[in-house]
């Protein structure tokens, strides 16, 4: 197959572009010599979403400044990816785009690097960890840390794979971009705090709507590979009862098919927050193997992920 002045626009040839790209994400992750030189796109975004926050983030009428910023934001990133899409050698630009925006290699290397911490101290273990969670982690114990590691791993398998995947072969480039800033939005954003409850309203809702499908899929793909899809009804369960409408699918999922017990009372800035264990009746006391269990499981994942890509670029 030729890349040069070629759209693609049919499944089989967007499964092969994504293929591609996952393969390349898997093998160079985010090598450190380019995004310490560059901006990684992602940051790009949270500017762009930052400013928005500084600029109208105050006032009246702030959730409909918050649709306004949403709205205008994600037919930006359906431009630029229709317009990226129309460049020569589209192919190969798509496939660069696709890796970077994909986050497999990145997402295992900073769970297990919290596993690493563990085992030199309970305090290494609380800084790394710090690193990839937005809740306090000051006062956790060893088996706390591993669970947030594990619960941290499971919910941006579907945020940062399984999702831009998704909507990367359905949508193609515009798809992704649009994820991915309303993604990043709701991650800065989207929160029920004085500051960002009306605001962020939209990029929290948006956010859900686009995770609702991914975050199942990635649900299905764990038991899946982990040959525990009659436990299904476990995860129906329990993932309706967590806090977020999408993150307990995955979570559930993770925790059934390792035999563990994930979510659980949690503090926020200084508030603790009593929320329910999910699969309670899993391992409660779990250690730095346990992270590394949960890694080999989201490389599974992305092992299922690329025969799937691979059967449909195949077919098609």
């Amino acid at each position: 197959m030729y890349f040069q002045g070629v759209m693609f626009s049919n499944a089989g040839e967007t499964a092969l572009i994504l293929l591609l790209a996952l393969l390349l994400d898997a093998a160079l992750g985010e090598p450190r010599w380019l995004w310490s030189r560059i901006p990684h796109p992602a940051v790009l975004l949270g500017r762009a979403i930052g400013w928005a926050d500084t600029q109208f983030n105050s006032g009246n009428n702030r959730k409909l400044k918050g649709i306004g910023v949403m709205a205008t934001y994600s037919l930006v990133m359906a431009v630029i990816g229709y317009l990226v899409s129309n460049l020569p050698d589209y192919g190969i630009i798509q496939i660069l785009i696709v890796a970077i925006l994909l986050a497999e290699k990145s997402l295992c290397q900073h769970v297990s690097a919290v596993a690493d911490a563990l085992r030199l101290s309970t305090g290494d273990g609380r800084l790394m960890v710090s690193r990839i969670v937005g809740r306090d982690t000051r006062n956790m114990d060893d088996s706390t840390v591993a669970r947030t590691a594990i619960e941290s791993g499971a919910e941006n398998l579907s945020d940062g794979v399984v999702a831009p995947a998704f909507w990367f072969l359905l949508l193609g480039l515009p798809g992704l971009l649009v994820y991915k800033v309303v993604n990043t939005a709701d991650s800065m954003i989207g929160y029920k705090t004085p500051k960002h409850m009306e605001f962020g309203w939209a990029a929290a809702r948006f956010d859900d709507v686009l995770n609702w499908i991914p975050a199942r899929i990635t649900a299905f793909l764990i038991v899946i590979t982990h040959n525990k899809l009659g436990a299904w009804r476990l995860i129906m369960r329990d993932a309706p009862q967590h806090r977020s409408p999408n993150a307990g699918w995955p979570e559930a999922a993770i925790a059934v098919s390792l035999n563990m017990a994930l979510s659980g009372p949690r503090s926020y800035h200084g508030a603790s927050c009593d929320y329910e264990f999910v699969f309670d009746e899993g391992r409660h006391q779990l250690t730095a193997n346990d992270i590394d269990t949960s890694v080999k499981s989201l490389w599974r994942v992305w092992g299922a992920m690329v025969l799937i890509t691979a059967f449909i670029a195949v077919v098609f």
